[in-house]
């Protein structure tokens, strides 16, 4: 793991364009560990909950809402993942603090060869809105790639600036929410969409009001990502019964190389917190 604080222009650029990709922040042996671990793991397999898109075409996540000491939770607690998002998540109190800085859930997103769907364009906070969490700049979204992510696997696209549109309506489309077309035509035509390609090992930041998609996984290789979101202390998820203690509790961070040296493997089914398989996806 780099072990690096984020630089002024990365902060801003963050604030400007309302993503940020950090290349290379996980080492190859680091995802190494994390990809064999997440593809022998029988609790992400038993509680992974199949998304369909509007042609039909399938992607799976399984998403869960406290981090333990497994290998994911020890990547999500890392010092240096927790600090660069405390960096760049708002807060107007001068005591910005690590210490304010909580978990609201994780989740593995696991997009097969040639039926791994599309997703539509939304934003995070499209859904987290739902939740009643009133400061969408205290909310964002960590995504790091387990395998490498092209325009061909179905990589993730973005409306470079959108996130200062605020937030956008959003409805269902097939089984999943999407944003109203109507703002989503009107923001590409004003703004730059973008394909972002990740290599494995690498970290994309972004924030809850940015739009952004995925099309289907046509391609004969696998798209495997873990997306950890977080939240600051004060943000309070009043419509959040779910995950309000996760979300306003803040994170025991562990040093950044846990995830190489402590004896951990795969999830552990007590104490995770699953979304259970009837839950409203939407709601993630």
């Amino acid at each position: 793991m780099i072990n690096q604080p984020l630089t002024p222009q990365q902060i801003q650029q963050y604030h400007q364009d309302g993503y940020l990709i950090v290349r290379g922040f996980l080492s190859a042996e680091e995802v190494e560990k994390l990809y064999h671990t997440a593809i022998e793991d029988s609790a992400i397999s038993k509680h992974a909950i199949n998304v369909n898109d509007s042609t039909g075409k399938r992607s799976k996540l399984s998403l869960w809402y406290k981090p333990g000491d497994d290998v994911y939770g020890l990547l999500t607690r890392s010092r240096q993942l927790v600090e660069s998002v405390d960096k760049l998540l708002d807060n107007p109190d001068s005591a910005r603090s690590v210490a304010t800085v909580c978990h609201f859930h994780s989740k593995l997103m696991q997009k097969e060869p040639h039926v791994g769907g599309a997703w539509e364009w939304h934003q995070d906070y499209g859904y987290w809105y739902k939740n009643e969490f009133l400061l969408p700049d205290q909310m964002m979204s960590v995504m790091v790639a387990i395998t490498d992510a092209t325009v061909e696997n179905g990589c993730l696209q973005v409306i470079k600036g959108s996130h200062k549109m605020g937030r956008v309506e959003h409805g269902f489309a097939g089984e999943q929410v999407g944003a109203s077309q109507r703002y989503v035509d009107l923001a590409l035509k004003t703004m730059e969409h973008l394909f972002v390609e990740l290599k494995a090992g690498d970290v994309l930041f972004f924030h809850s009001n940015i739009l952004h998609r995925s099309e289907a996984n046509l391609s004969d290789k696998p798209r495997w990502s873990m997306i950890s979101c977080y939240n600051r202390q004060s943000n309070i998820g009043y419509n959040d019964s779910a995950s309000s203690s996760s979300s306003i509790t803040p994170i025991d961070v562990v040093p950044n190389e846990a995830l190489l040296t402590w004896d951990a493997a795969g999830l552990l089914e007590e104490g995770a917190d699953f979304l259970s398989k009837e839950a409203d996806v939407s709601l993630k």
